[in-house]
């Protein structure tokens, strides 16, 4: 059997830049050219972690073509689509969102949901890239923090006001599409009690490009995704409304923690270029609480996190990557955080004994529900093995950052920059040229 090609870290890298440059159309990255050819939101973010090393000027842009598409009310849309391009289901006539919402923008088109608040690093990375270069380029970064401040502040204030309306720390989701993790089991008994109604007729996009149906989630579930967009619909995205009218409302407890390390890091920022003090007194509240309401939700015995279902009125128990959610934004007590780093270390999840790379499956290899090959219910995603390596890092575990950084290098130096990979081969899955892939590669590298 041949040996897997694998490229040294400077070709790699220059592989991965390259990538970027042919996704970009410009003020906007693809997600990926083929299967997503418009501008994702919490991947936006992450391409311009990894536009930040190359051009720091680059990756503003990338940011700000995000939040020229922010709602009145603070919402960062989970897609904003590209003007001129087709190939993706459910396009802007199908969310009909400039239609019916009162606060999407007129003039541009976007879905009508969110995806979790990962940009405040993002705007910490560019920073810290901008101190080590010129002048301009530091005037760049700051110019563009001046700009945009206020923005990422009504952001996160619509997550812990619209979203946990009655403050019990966690982040309310009206569609598993908002978690960024489609078809993750943590939905499969939220999204079993949705019901289609009559969803107008449509045509997938996604299983004429990845042909596989082993990789990509089913008709029926894509019934429930859409029938959900139909529920939105008839309330017209109204914040209020939305409660009332959803058939699928769970609070997700790896968004609470992503939005509280977000907090913490914008407040930090705040301190650091003397932004408004009540903007920072509210970032480091907001922290607090949604570190509070995930803690809230720990198994007292291994500290892992669980969903909770509103419409079921019950937690949510999956062996998938977002019992972690702690890992990322602290407040364990140090028994029980001990024990969830077991649990994260241990045969369950990296140190699975067949695991091609000591890295974090989406599910766990144990658990009933897992699946290899399919998106978020086995395979290694390496834009989740960033970011826990990032917070890793933040949290003073340098070891277990630099690991997870060494392995996702070696499992992206096949040089595919695939979305997610098979676990046990290491076999690149889903779209191939996959911008978050190659950006977390380059701040890798960078």
């Amino acid at each position: 059997m041949a040996p897997d090609p694998s490229f040294a870290p400077t070709q790699l890298a220059a592989r991965a830049a390259y990538l970027l440059r042919g996704n970009d159309l410009g003020v906007m990255t693809t997600a990926a050219p083929l299967l997503y050819p418009h501008m994702w939101s919490w991947d936006a973010a992450f391409v311009a972690i990894g536009l930040a090393p190359l051009s720091v000027e680059r990756a503003v842009v990338e940011l700000d073509t995000l939040l020229s598409a922010q709602w009145s009310n603070g919402m960062i849309p989970h897609i904003v689509f590209a003007n001129g391009v087709d190939g993706y289901f459910p396009g802007p006539a199908r969310w009909a969102c400039s239609a019916l919402a009162a606060n999407a923008q007129r003039n541009r088109h976007t879905s009508g949901i969110t995806q979790p608040p990962v940009h405040a690093i993002a705007v910490q990375r560019i920073l810290d890239r901008a101190r080590y270069r010129g002048r301009s380029t530091r005037a760049v970064a700051e110019a563009f923090l001046d700009r945009r401040w206020d923005d990422l502040v009504r952001w996160h204030r619509w997550l812990a006001e619209a979203r946990d309306p009655k403050e019990h720390g966690r982040v309310t989701l009206y569609h598993g599409w908002e978690s960024g993790m489609d078809n993750s089991p943590r939905w499969d008994s939220a999204y079993a009690n949705v019901i289609p109604g009559n969803v107008p007729e449509y045509h997938r996009e996604d299983n004429t490009i990845i042909t596989d149906p082993s990789q990509r989630p089913s008709d029926l579930e894509y019934d429930r995704y859409l029938w959900l967009v139909e529920e939105m619909k008839s309330a017209r995205y109204d914040d209020e409304l939305l409660p009332k009218v959803m058939s699928f409302a769970v609070e997700d407890v790896f968004a609470s923690a992503i939005l509280s390390v977000a907090c913490t890091v914008l407040a930090e920022i705040g301190e650091d270029y003397k932004r408004p003090h009540t903007d920072v007194r509210d970032l480091y509240a907001w922290a607090d609480r949604f570190r509070a309401g995930v803690i809230e939700t720990t198994d007292e015995r291994t500290g892992a996190a669980r969903d909770y279902d509103l419409r079921a009125d019950k937690p949510i128990a999956t062996e998938t990557v977002a019992q972690f959610a702690p890992l990322l934004c602290g407040g364990l007590p140090h028994n029980k955080e001990r024990a969830l780093l077991q649990r994260l270390e241990g045969p369950r999840f990296c140190g699975h004994p067949d695991l091609k790379f000591a890295l974090i499956p989406s599910t766990s290899p144990v658990s009933r529900d897992f699946r290899p090959r399919e998106y978020w219910r086995g395979p290694v995603w390496p834009v989740m093995t960033w970011l826990f390596s990032w917070a890793f890092a933040r949290r003073g575990w340098a070891e277990r950052s630099a690991m997870l950084r060494r392995e996702g290098l070696r499992q992206a130096s096949d040089g595919t920059f695939a979305e997610y990979y098979e676990p046990f081969t290491g076999e690149p899955l889903g779209s191939m040229q996959q911008s978050w892939t190659a950006a977390a590669v380059l701040d890798w590298l960078g």
